[in-house]
């Protein structure tokens, strides 16, 4: 549901503080806070303050530092919108926008919520914010895994680094172990989570691991395919304008990067056990597209059939995605 006769509130975050700018009638009221919970007690007030009543809040989705914010305003009974910077960045272009400050920052967002009214943003559950904590680690100990793997393949480390590389490998891998088996357990403890990663692993190319990391990033929110495709960053983007320019169509990467890098080798795989997946790829080589969008499209489909059995409560049935997924 939408806000109604709300008044706006644009917040500027950052990972120490925020800017926020109140609109009330034709007043605005400008503050800075610390990004903390002592800070968030301050902006109740404040708004309190300035006899803010109902309030429609808006922020960016930059990196995890909205989060706190945007669970505090929730709990507090307030509208929060939660929206993609990329969308602020081209409201500020529209508007021609020119100086950039934190303060003039958050006045726009402000400009932005009261006029296009964002949807409203609720927190997942809070196993499943747990589950994300806990796959985003891992994503981390795994990035970091490789990267001692790389240093010991490179030409000739001395003995006592080698010696520590692999001290620092083994360790990696016992952590690695370990988290893999309290996420199993984690999901396991929740029947609803559970039963949804069943229906995740149904596709083939969807194993368990990628099944968390799906649910993790609580991809059931989304009505449709194409919204959460382009949350992901995997819609195409086109470039043609008249007669003389047709540019090569290409991957919108503007979006969740770390849903979308979950996808790539599944989709890979998706290519010789998923027949939906495998016919798809066939259709893509014999119109001659490149390999790199193949393997994007593919990973798109991928993303629509796991939102396809979250949606329909109901295991892969490749006759019938086929069908459903035909304009996905």
């Amino acid at each position: 549901m939408q806000s109604v006769q709300a008044n706006v509130l644009g917040i500027d975050i950052a990972k120490e503080t925020f800017d926020a700018l109140l609109l009330v009638g034709k007043l605005s009221h400008a503050g800075s806070f610390p990004n903390s919970k002592p800070g968030f007690t301050r902006l109740v007030r404040w708004l309190t303050k300035h006899k803010a009543g109902q309030v429609h809040a808006c922020l960016e989705a930059t990196g995890r530092y909205y989060e706190a914010l945007a669970h505090s305003l929730h709990q507090a009974g307030y509208q929060v919108s939660v929206v993609n910077p990329l969308r602020i960045s081209n409201y500020a272009k529209s508007q021609l926008s020119r100086n950039k400050t934190d303060k003039l920052d958050a006045e726009l967002i402000a400009r932005f919520c009261q006029r296009e009214q964002p949807p409203l943003w609720a927190p997942p559950p809070g196993e499943v914010t747990e589950l994300q904590a806990l796959t985003r680690h891992l994503e981390a100990l795994l990035d970091s895994r490789t990267q001692q793997l790389n240093r010991l393949s490179e030409a000739n480390p001395s003995g006592a680094v080698r010696k520590l590389l692999r001290t620092h490998t083994a360790f990696l891998d016992k952590q690695i172990a370990e988290l893999k088996r309290e996420i199993n357990e984690h999901i396991e403890h929740y029947p609803d989570l559970k039963h949804k990663r069943d229906l995740l692993t149904s596709i083939p190319g969807i194993g368990e691991a990628t099944a968390a990391r799906l649910l993790g990033e609580n991809i059931s929110r989304f009505s449709d395919g194409r919204a959460l495709a382009a949350y992901a960053g995997l819609s195409p983007r086109l470039r043609e304008s008249g007669t003389s320019v047709r540019g090569r169509g290409r991957l919108c990467k503007l979006g969740n990067g770390k849903l979308r890098k979950s996808l790539y080798w599944p989709a890979i795989s998706a290519w010789r056990w998923n027949p939906v997946i495998a016919s798809f790829r066939e259709r893509l080589l014999e119109r001659g597209k490149p390999s790199m969008v193949i393997i994007a499209a593919c990973m798109r489909k991928l993303l629509c059939l796991a939102l396809g059995v979250l949606k329909s409560d109901r295991p892969f049935d490749p006759g019938y995605a086929s069908k459903a997924l035909t304009l996905a």
